[in-house]
């Protein structure tokens, strides 16, 4: 069931934090004028060849993979509820020299008012599925917008992760009531400070040392059956499935070990397990 107040405190925090995300950032734009990209392999090799695809990027943050996929030749639409990552993914499209859409709306909202059938591939990635309060309704939203033959892909933080607490301890079951909300009072983290150059390989700046004005958010926690059975009740396909036993840039915890790529796994020790996952998944 949808939580549209949950949402609306979501909104106000990622105002908050990713206005803290893009002070470590520098001349993003300069970067991406320059031939950079955002975007790491696993996402490239499940997108394939977008060349000339129409592409919504649902919940697609301040733009970065966005034009990113743009600069693919990918004629892109980027969806998200924050009103301060639209403004700049708005502004970074413009000084960037790459052309793309940008709507704030939520999500459910985008999908009621969306045409149908528009869309050649529908793309999510790394800390989307969190946010989501109805999956049913994500499923369902996706499929509509989706051409006949049309995809979805994504690639996630595996629900696994979910377990690991920060020091690298089992913590919460895995099979806790899907959608349950969880609050936190201080807000979306700093996680691009975190992360430093992980997220930041152009050159990471100091920016801000904490989140302005944090306001309180809400997550919702997803098994994976939860979310095949989303895309699979819509209608969708799976072609693709993956797990991958590493984060993308993303240090979501002390002593992680950095692999070529900018591809972090846990400390020594810590036996492997599945920290990201990817799917394919295609309208008939």
């Amino acid at each position: 069931m949808l939580a549209r107040d949950l949402h609306e405190d979501n909104r106000q925090s990622w105002n908050s934090a990713t206005r803290a995300h893009n002070s470590h950032k520098g001349d993003q734009a300069a970067f991406l004028r320059s031939g950079g990209s955002t975007l790491f392999p696993e996402e490239l090799d499940l997108l394939g060849d977008i060349g000339g695809r129409r592409l919504v990027h649902l919940q697609c943050n301040a733009g970065q993979d966005t034009l990113s996929l743009a600069a693919l030749g990918a004629d892109v639409t980027g969806v998200d509820i924050s009103d301060e990552a639209v403004d700049f993914a708005t502004r970074l499209s413009t000084d960037s020299g790459i052309p793309g859409t940008f709507v704030r709306s939520d999500l459910y909202d985008w999908f009621d008012a969306a045409e149908s059938d528009r869309f050649d591939v529908a793309f999510s990635s790394y800390g989307a599925i969190v946010w989501l309060s109805d999956l049913a309704a994500w499923g369902a939203g996706i499929a509509k917008v989706l051409r006949p033959g049309g995809r979805f892909v994504i690639v996630e933080i595996h629900p696994f992760d979910n377990l690991v607490d920060d020091n690298w301890r089992l913590g919460e079951s895995y099979w806790m009531p899907g959608g349950q909300p969880q609050t936190w009072d201080d807000g979306v983290g700093d996680y691009v400070a975190a992360s430093g150059a992980g997220l930041v390989p152009w050159g990471y700046e100091a920016g801000m040392s904490e989140v302005p004005d944090p306001h309180r958010c809400h997550g919702f926690t997803w098994p994976m059956s939860d979310i095949l059975g989303a895309l699979l009740g819509a209608g969708l396909r799976l072609g693709v499935f993956r797990e991958y036993p590493f984060c993308n840039g993303f240090q979501r915890g002390p002593g992680m070990r950095e692999l070529p790529g900018r591809r972090f796994v846990p400390p020594a020790g810590v036996p492997p397990y599945p920290m990201m996952f990817g799917l394919v998944a295609t309208k008939q």
